[in-house]
């Protein structure tokens, strides 16, 4: 007798299409049976030895989020209810251009101290694993949720070329290339930038396009933060689509938005060129997130000559009175790079974390001036992580209407005061944009949450409710799922998830936390497209 049915659910089951009411049965982590009500009249009902009633609920694929900052947080939370409750059974880490792998002792010092505003210093990791396969095999050994991993160029270049601001000499880049066909090979699903991230950002397109067919020739795709989501967006968007172009690699631009004063009511003019590139056969994909701040860290703002050299170097510069007020300069007159080329408004920066006790009273304020920034910056080795509240809600819900569009939390879950989407985006999505708002119907919704990031990833057995899939499975009360953190109290759960399922096992169950951990890597097969790509 197989292990679950699921009992007069309304099943959405991801392609986009009408719900049905089914009972859906489950067995050995996967979906064995869907008996529609219609072809269940008059005839025996499936059994099994556990049985749920739906009754009320919608069952839909697990939701799948497109841009997760989970790299550390998976191996240091068991529960890491932040994604469980949110129904995400599957989450894409290594984002932005960087992580942790692939690295070597000293890199991974440097990628640590850099990123210890997204993921903490990681004390409390023991970090034995430095290339892609190994960090893949640790997650393996059982985390909340799956997880598949993108390559971090900028990781890749700090391993190779360090922190220069130069070229690569071409000895380096085969290198690099050598490296990228590594991590996919074992098993990375494609390849990460964070163009306004130093020192990913010091690599000329030449450069990327070079790493992208390597990407492109083991049948992954590119997924850059570009170069500019302020001053210069739309051509920084074009320069995506050109690199990847030439390339022939698939694109999925990262947490696509149109921030900043500068592109206020400006999103049709980015539809209108995905349109006409999707038109022109160009395989493209967007994730965004449902709020309009974004999420980073302070040091980021920085311009980039200021970041040459790392860590370190930075707050070398910091300390000079000199180099500081330059750096200031840069920042309030000119428009830094690190801030997108938009000169910065200090108070649309607010504090969501810092590691030093001692500055935890800044938590929650907006910053006065580079005064205060500087001193946190100092005080705090670089650590603090900011909501920068530059977007445009008219902006957002243009994006998440395309149809290539995905859902990604871009959730940083560091920090006292962490942005709300971390906790919150995917009932959002539902509660929010598509019960309150009617912005999206709720099937078409559902497909933005699971079957399009799957073809995304090319998972051949997730994203639908479909017999032979994967048993990853969310049921939730469309009358009442919503995101309970709000930016007052960001790390609040849900409301309206009560069962979600990662293999046919309860990660939530009755709206509580189980202890399984069902969750490991989901890993590209390492099938080379073409004999061009580095051995």
């Amino acid at each position: 007798m197989e292990e679950l049915v699921i009992r007069d659910a309304d099943v959405v089951d991801g392609s986009g299409g009408p719900s049905y009411r089914a009972d859906v049965v489950v067995d050995g982590g996967r979906i064995v049976s869907i008996v529609q009500e219609a072809a269940a009249a008059g005839c025996q009902r499936p059994k099994a030895r556990r049985e749920l009633d739906a009754e009320g609920l919608v069952l839909s694929p697990g939701f799948i989020d497109m841009h997760a900052h989970s790299d550390l947080a998976l191996l240091r939370d068991p529960d890491h209810s932040a994604k469980a409750a949110q129904g995400v059974t599957l989450e894409v880490i290594g984002q932005d251009g960087l992580s942790y792998a692939p690295v070597d002792d000293r890199t991974l010092a440097e990628v640590r101290s850099t990123i210890t505003g997204w993921n903490g210093y990681g004390d409390d990791i023991d970090f034995d694993w430095r290339s892609v396969g190994e960090y893949l095999d640790r997650l393996d050994r059982g985390v909340a949720v799956n997880a598949a991993y993108l390559i971090p160029q900028g990781t890749v270049r700090m391993l190779v070329v360090g922190w220069e601001d130069r070229e690569a000499t071409p000895q380096e880049l085969d290198r690099m290339r050598q490296l990228v066909a590594e991590g996919m090979e074992q098993g990375a699903v494609g390849m990460s930038s964070g163009l306004t991230y130093t020192p990913g950002m010091y690599a000329k397109d030449a450069e990327l396009t070079e790493l992208c067919r390597v990407v492109a020739s083991y049948g992954g795709y590119y997924c850059p933060h570009h170069r500019s989501y302020g001053a210069g967006a739309l051509e920084a968007y074009k320069e995506m689509v050109e690199l990847t172009r030439e390339a022939g690699c698939s694109l999925h631009l990262a947490h696509a938005t149109m921030n900043f004063g500068v592109n206020e009511g400006r999103a049709p003019e980015l539809l209108t060129l995905l349109d006409e590139t999707l038109t022109a056969g160009a395989d493209i994909s967007l994730d965004t997130y449902p709020y309009t701040p974004g999420c980073t860290t302070l040091v980021a703002m920085l311009p980039s000559w200021a970041s040459e050299g790392g860590p370190e170097e930075i707050l070398r510069r910091l300390a000079d009175d000199e180099t500081a007020d330059r750096i200031r300069h840069h920042l309030e007159v000119i428009g830094s790079d690190g801030c997108h080329g938009v000169p910065m408004e200090w108070d649309t920066i607010e504090i969501s974390g810092v590691t030093d006790p001692a500055l935890a009273g800044y938590v929650g304020r907006r910053l006065d001036s580079w005064t205060t920034a500087r001193h946190l910056l100092l005080a705090d080795r670089l650590a603090p992580s900011i909501l920068q509240h530059v977007g445009h809600e008219e902006n957002v819900r243009q994006i998440m209407r395309h149809r290539v569009h995905t859902g990604g939390s871009d959730g940083i879950l560091q920090g006292a005061k962490p942005h709300p989407r971390a906790y919150g985006t995917f009932p959002r999505y539902l509660g929010h944009y598509v019960r309150e708002l009617g912005i999206l119907p709720l099937e078409e919704c559902v497909a933005h949450l699971t079957s399009r990031p799957a073809a995304r990833l090319r998972l051949p057995d997730r994203g639908l409710v479909k017999e032979g899939y994967r048993a990853d499975l969310v049921l939730f009360n469309p009358a009442t799922v919503a995101a309970g953190s709000t930016f007052e109290e960001p790390r609040t759960l849900p409301t309206g998830i009560p069962h979600v399922l990662i293999d046919g096992r309860f990660v939530i169950e009755d709206g509580r936390r189980t202890d399984v951990l069902a969750g490991r890597s989901v890993r590209r097969s390492p099938v080379r497209r073409n004999a061009n790509s580095p051995a």
